[in-house]
């Protein structure tokens, strides 16, 4: 293989790659990124199993044709202290040689036929979605996605398709995130994304895209890119009997106000307490140490009698930043039950903390 290409359009892949890559073990070939350079083509693969990445770009001059693997991480390193302009890549003895005007860099290389097989989305059944939808609805779940949680489900999202409708469902036992999208679909099914994969996902999609799933895989392809995650296999929990069927108290509030009221609090404790009075919103913090604060706002909230909640403020600020609209409406029935927070179509649902 012997090609020329731009420093700032191998870069811009090799950073996008990253993620995709083996880092603590150099000897696997899923350390590697793949290139293959025929037909005018330069395709460029990276995956760890659990994820992987393509993308294919025309805007390269092929000398000489042929496949490479070569370590992502040094790869990049060398691409950045690069200048701008062409870089040179040949395979020589079983090294890729990368060159521009007077630096020379070697790199070893692994057998390319070792390199992992991409599962292809021809033929395989398609989920009709479009990327801004994919990627609002990602964005908002995300933030309540469990992490190393011993139930693997839990450590991704729910993609629960309807025959009108898609809802998107994350949960870390102590709060449920969940979207609903109007959308016409041939198949009901149920799939579970892992956090990992749905990170990358917003990372790259931006244009027109196509879904395709099997029982182990979700592929997505766009003009640029072509990605695919393994999914997880497992029951996610029934989340529509998690939202309460009634709420008795519905507020509209202003999500700027809110936000700077709970930030102060946080300077002090992420556990707050906020108490709804007639005319008057008090935001507190609770903490073991002696510390306090305290902020209130001035907003009629019909209350008669003092309603008091105590929460984690991560959930409610999680919330507040992920939504559009400048209000956003909080639904209460008792102190010691979850309450909902509601923006259009994107609905959390919180337990609060027992004081």
């Amino acid at each position: 293989m012997k090609i020329s290409i731009s420093k700032s359009i191998i870069e811009n892949v090799l950073i996008h790659a990253q993620p995709f890559l083996e880092k603590k073990d150099t000897s696997q070939i899923t350390s590697h990124v793949y290139l293959n350079a025929s037909n005018s083509k330069l395709i460029i693969k990276a995956t760890d199993y659990e994820i992987g990445f393509l993308v294919s770009t025309d805007k390269v001059n092929i000398t000489q044709a042929g496949s490479v693997t070569a370590n992502g991480k040094k790869f990049l390193d060398i691409v950045k202290i690069l200048k701008d302009g062409e870089i040179k890549l040949e395979l020589k003895n079983d090294m890729l040689h990368i060159s521009q005007a007077h630096s020379n860099f070697k790199l070893p290389t692994f057998s390319y036929n070792e390199f992992p097989e991409f599962p292809s989305y021809e033929g395989k059944s398609r989920i009709t979605i479009d990327s801004h939808s994919l990627i609002e609805s990602l964005k908002k779940i995300t933030p309540a996605i469990d992490t190393n949680n011993p139930k693997f489900e839990l450590n991704g999202a729910l993609m629960d398709i309807k025959q009108n409708s898609i809802n998107f469902a994350s949960t870390d036992t102590r709060r449920l995130a969940v979207v609903n999208v109007n959308n016409q679909n041939g198949n009901e099914l149920s799939i579970i994304i892992p956090r990992k994969a749905i990170v990358e996902i917003q990372k790259l999609f931006f244009d027109d895209i196509e879904l395709y799933y099997d029982e182990t895989n979700l592929i997505i392809h766009s003009e640029q890119y072509t990605f695919f995650t393994k999914l997880i296999n497992g029951k996610f929990p029934e989340y529509s009997r998690i939202i309460p069927k009634e709420i008795k108290n519905t507020l509209v509030l202003p999500k700027a106000i809110m936000i700077d009221s709970i930030k102060q609090i946080t300077t002090i404790s992420t556990d707050m307490k906020i108490t709804f009075n007639g005319d008057l919103i008090i935001f507190e913090s609770l903490s073991d140490d002696n510390i306090e604060a305290k902020t209130e706002i001035t907003y009629n909230t019909n209350f008669i009698e003092p309603f008091v909640i105590a929460i984690n403020s991560k959930y409610l600020l999680d919330f507040l930043n992920t939504i559009n609209n400048s209000e956003f409406s909080i639904g209460l029935n008792e102190g010691n039950l979850p309450f909902v927070l509601s923006d259009d179509n994107f609905k959390t649902v919180v337990m609060p903390i027992v004081i």
